[in-house]
């Protein structure tokens, strides 16, 4: 069973990214470069708060597994 998870090795800021890559199946930079297109013309409102949860909700890569 696959478990979200804030990755060790797959980071940048604080994981999330990374570790939902993993989880979803695609590659990071993807997902990086999409959060960051959708992040400016929402005004960092939406997007910048679900990350900022995501760094405190979800459990580091070391402690899932």
């Amino acid at each position: 069973m696959k478990k979200l998870y804030r990755s060790r090795s797959d980071r940048k800021l604080s994981g999330v990214l990374g570790g939902l890559s993993d989880y979803l199946g695609i590659d990071a930079s993807i997902l990086r470069i999409l959060f960051v297109i959708l992040l400016i013309p929402t005004g960092f409102f939406p997007l910048g708060i679900i990350y900022l949860a995501w760094i405190f909700l979800v459990p580091e890569e070391s402690d899932v597994r």
